[in-house]
């Protein structure tokens, strides 16, 4: 879409996994907690309600997508989906694998250890994992 760019710090904070028809798909760089980011590819974009009823409708879909892809790849106890924007205005979703007794279980992630970046090896595994379980989803 002409106009959108990528907030640089979710630049910096993520890496690609796939797009969707309305969202780009982002691993947040935190091997702590498998933790997507879902970025509504439209221009200046601050809430979900700057979204068109339809896009709203899309974006659900692909929350849920992303969510089941990651209960599956994670078998994680609990999914945490928000949208939260203090520090980064532009619309994103996040969506994280919870753990009973994760270093901030039952807590909030914000804040709670500092972010432990993936290892090279760990992020292209769990990358493809999402990836493959994208596609099997979609199919």
């Amino acid at each position: 879409m002409s106009g959108f760019s990528l907030h640089p710090r979710l630049a910096a904070d993520t890496f690609p996994i796939t797009a969707f028809p309305l969202c780009h798909v982002r691993l947040m760089n935190d091997a702590t907690y498998p933790w997507l980011i879902l970025v509504p590819a439209r221009p200046e974009l601050a809430e979900i309600i700057d979204l068109d009823a339809a896009q709203q409708n899309i974006l659900t879909s692909e929350i849920d997508a992303a969510a089941r892809a990651l209960k599956q790849v994670t078998g994680c106890d609990k999914l945490n989906v928000a949208a939260l924007g203090n520090e980064v205005r532009q619309l994103h979703i996040h969506v994280i694998a919870r753990f009973v007794g994760d270093p901030a279980w039952p807590k909030p992630v914000w804040g709670a250890v500092p972010a432990r970046p993936y290892a090279p090896d760990a992020r292209d595994q769990i990358i493809r994992r999402l990836q493959d379980a994208f596609t099997a989803i979609s199919a």
